[in-house]
């Protein structure tokens, strides 16, 4: 992913090459200009690499950083540091985007016990970065993929009804075949009486109000003790507290990685050493 990255930028730095200072010692302060926390470093990491630079980081994935503080160096020739330098701060300003965003779902829910989920809904090509970021901002691993958790939604409720094949049959299946959870999306109180009674291990209630949510999971939990309930759509910083509080264990959230506000880092040449 870092090579592709790089590859964007073309064969040659053309604007470097005149300049002369291609082979001079050079050290980039990494500086988190809007604060924040930071995420993404191994990708960073990656793209110096590449370069044929190194990274050195005086802060960690998930720590909350000043305004304006420098977090790292990235140390190389002049020509390398100026390569490396728009890939990996592309890199870094997503991650640390999402990770500023899914902190602050966090803060929104704390003292609940209630955690923030991601989706699937990650850049091509990016899901790895994306959902690191969600954990370095205090969020909670959902599925990364198709092939590992069962996740039976609408339109596979169609395809059940038109199969003929049982939801409780489905499951049965996905067990059999290493599904590590079987989850239920439920669109009424019918679905979720046939979940609980297929076994479902988790309820996702989605674009329901959190009255809906509460009550749902005060049924739910009495048909099958221990179901985990998840409420998904329609929910933002305003009212992920009210699901929370309406007793959803989870809140998973499309936009901590599908609409991201980028944080505002920078890549500055340490006075003494190469100068642009």
């Amino acid at each position: 992913m870092a090579r592709i990255a790089l590859e964007e930028d073309g064969p040659r730095d053309l604007t470097t090459g005149v300049t002369g200072a291609g082979e001079a010692p050079t050290i980039g302060r990494i500086e988190y200009r809007s604060g924040g926390i930071l995420a993404g470093r191994e990708w960073a990491d990656a793209v110096a690499r590449e370069t044929g630079c190194a990274t050195r980081w005086s802060a960690a994935d998930g720590d909350r950083i000043g305004a304006g503080d420098v977090v790292g160096t990235v140390e190389g020739s002049f020509a390398a540091v100026l390569r490396a330098e728009r890939p990996l701060l592309n890199l870094l300003q997503r991650a640390c985007g999402i990770a500023n965003t899914t902190g602050a779902y966090v803060v929104a829910v704390a003292g609940t016990g209630c955690r923030i989920l991601h989706t699937r809904k990650t850049a091509p090509g990016l899901r790895l970065l994306d959902i690191a970021a969600v954990l370095a901002g205090g969020g909670t691993l959902h599925r990364l993929d198709l092939s590992h958790t069962v996740m039976i939604k609408d339109n596979h409720w169609q395809a059940l009804a038109r199969s003929g094949v049982s939801l409780r049959e489905a499951l049965v299946r996905a067990r059999q075949q290493g599904a590590a959870s079987c989850q239920v999306e439920v669109e009424s109180q019918g679905q979720l009486e046939l979940a609980c009674a297929a076994g479902a291990e988790r309820l996702l209630i989605d674009n329901q109000l959190p009255e809906t949510v509460r009550e749902w999971g005060v049924l739910a939990r009495r048909l099958r003790a221990g179901i985990e309930i998840e409420a998904t759509g329609g929910i933002d910083l305003s009212n992920v507290r009210a699901y929370a509080e309406a007793g959803a264990d989870f809140v998973s959230i499309g936009a901590l990685t599908h609409s991201v506000r980028a944080a505002d880092l920078g890549v500055e040449i340490q006075p003494g050493t190469a100068k642009a």
